[in-house]
């Protein structure tokens, strides 16, 4: 009987588990979709508090902010600018919704022209020369409303320096998400449309971890947890089950998945061809990532799920 099996079920899918992507684009006067992501959209910055709000109504409270600027340059300075678009949307959403959890992605490959997440020089990823940017942009987003900072570059050392920074600055309670493991994935073909983000040459495997590798992920969850990450992050999510559960069995801390544009985009393109039903493979799918260890979930499917939890 279906209320016996709703009774004893083990894993419980709930509104307060789920952290909507919000991309905010400073070039724009109106919401404009994003092609490989249907129904998503990026929107300007004064359309975060209807975006904010409406997702609010439906029970969503944790936010992941992602910022699209006008000005590029070799080292994202557009990134920690004090009236930056991130830091203009998170002012904006705080004075509306106190009670919101504002969580805004630290990493250079939005703003840089290079597109990748940390400083260049030729074709190398300079990791040590990007740690000092990554301090000043959780410091700007902690200083303009966020509650956690979440650095998504795979910078060795990026959590201790961000600690440091905001511990020093008077920012001991913001909290940081970190992209810990963080694989060199095909499934972000889609994001990196919808933050304007794709590099300009090579890729970016010298610094995102290797998809063959399992062990290596706890290496780098205990890394993050030593340098003082309070939430640890697997990065896609549907194909990378083992390792969430893998995380959850070692570590037992609070542990995040990243539900990634191009899981939501396959959902939604098997959904147009009338092969699949939507909302019940969003829902199965959803359902997977909880019960493999996930406290938290990232997803494009947010509002979408939220209206029938």
């Amino acid at each position: 009987m279906e209320k016996l099996r709703n009774l004893f079920r083990e894993t419980r899918l709930d509104k307060e588990s789920l952290i909507m992507p919000v991309f905010v684009d400073e070039n724009l006067s109106s919401p404009m979709e994003i092609p490989s992501m249907p129904d998503y959209y990026r929107i300007p910055v004064d359309s975060i508090g209807d975006e904010i709000g409406k997702a609010m109504e439906l029970g969503i409270k944790a936010f992941i902010l992602f910022g699209i600027p006008k000005h590029k340059d070799e080292i994202g300075s557009s990134a920690f600018d004090s009236n930056g678009v991130i830091q203009k949307a998170l002012k904006n959403a705080r004075r509306e919704f106190e009670d919101a959890v504002l969580i805004t992605d630290i990493c250079l490959c939005e703003y840089t022209t290079h597109g990748h997440c940390g400083v260049v020089k030729g074709e190398e990823i300079l990791n040590d020369a990007t740690l000092p940017i990554l301090q000043k942009i959780a410091l700007s987003h902690a200083e303009s409303g966020a509650d956690i900072v979440a650095p998504s570059g795979m910078m060795d050392g990026m959590v201790k320096a961000i600690r440091d920074a905001l511990d020093e600055n008077g920012f001991e309670n913001t909290a940081i998400m970190s992209y810990s493991a963080k694989y060199a994935s095909s499934f972000y073909g889609p994001f990196r449309e919808a933050a304007d983000s794709g590099f300009k040459f090579g890729d970016r495997k010298s610094y995102q971890m290797d998809i063959h590798n399992s062990d290596e992920a706890l290496r780098e969850v205990e890394l993050d947890l030593k340098e003082g990450a309070d939430i640890v992050m697997v990065k896609p999510a549907l194909s990378y089950l083992d390792i969430l559960r893998r995380v959850k069995e070692t570590f037992k801390v609070p542990l995040a998945a990243y539900n990634v544009s191009g899981e939501y985009s396959m959902v939604k393109a098997v959904s147009k061809a009338g092969w699949l039903d939507e909302m019940s493979i969003i829902y199965e799918i959803l359902t997977s990532i909880k019960r493999a260890g996930a406290d938290l979930i990232i997803t494009y499917h947010a509002k979408q799920i939220a209206e029938v939890l």
